[in-house]
């Protein structure tokens, strides 16, 4: 089936299924269509999901999700750089139609956006080297740790590290990254991938991982209450996954499949 009879076919299912609710469609889908073109926000400096590459166009496999979206719906995509701080807001402020930036589902998040499925798998932990000996949360007392402010890892962290553990947050996970290659922080609470990416670039760290902070897989995030631009790309996740595409782009970027993710 060709990406626009898919849309179509996708749209009209999405649209009788509101109507059957009562529920009117949304503004969001409509404008995007009408211009031809969606904004999606991705992260650009999260390796691999987004970073800046060689021509300082940002890559990675949210970028390849974003493309993908934007080619079923057959317009154009303006990705955008975003922050684990201005995520949220981006939606919010219409900055952004989707977030398609490593973004986590939890309780409060879905008060203030809502959620599309899953698209990649994710976990986050805590990592150090070698010769720190951390076999349970309360052996964090008395260490530094670094975390990207406002992300999950910071949100788990706060829950879990015990009183005398010295969180340091930094805004953007650049900063968290260079914080603990360059010393400033004993361990670092962030994505096996970004970690996986610390111990290929800085192997005399001798980094590992140490403890899990939580089993997280990739949402999409749509702004509150445009259900038909939810539920559009609901469809196109759920083809995709039905076809292999979703596996396929999580193999080129994590070297494995994407599973069995909820939706």
């Amino acid at each position: 089936m060709t990406s626009s009879k898919f849309l179509l076919s996708l749209s009209l299912t999405v649209l009788s299924l509101l109507s059957s609710f009562g529920v009117h469609a949304q503004s969001a889908l409509d404008t995007i269509l009408k211009n031809k073109k969606i904004t999606i926000a991705v992260p650009p400096d999260f390796p691999p999901y987004g970073s800046m590459g060689a021509d300082f166009k940002i890559q990675g496999l949210d970028v390849d999700m974003a493309n993908y979206i934007g080619a079923k719906l057959g317009v154009a995509v303006d990705v955008i750089p975003v922050s684990s701080a201005n995520r949220i807001p981006y939606l919010q402020t219409k900055k952004a139609s989707l977030v398609i930036a490593t973004l986590g589902k939890n309780p409060d998040r879905e008060k203030q956006i809502d959620f599309a499925g899953a698209y990649s798998p994710f976990f986050q932990a805590v990592f150090g080297p070698r010769t720190l000996n951390i076999k349970s949360f309360t052996d964090l007392a008395g260490k530094t740790i670094g975390v990207t402010r406002g992300s999950v890892e910071d949100e788990e962290l706060n829950k879990l590290a015990p009183s005398g553990t010295d969180i340091r947050r930094f805004d953007d996970n650049f900063k968290t990254v260079n914080a603990f290659t360059a010393g400033q922080v004993q361990l670092i609470a962030t994505g096996a991938s970004v970690a996986g990416n610390i111990m290929s670039k800085s192997p005399q760290l001798r980094t590992e991982y140490k403890l899990l902070l939580k089993e997280s897989p990739n949402f999409i995030g749509v702004p509150k209450g445009e259900d038909t631009l939810r539920l559009t790309v609901n469809g196109i996740l759920a083809e995709a996954k039905k076809n292999g595409d979703l596996d396929k782009i999580s193999l080129k970027w994590l070297g494995r499949p994407a599973g069995d993710l909820p939706q």
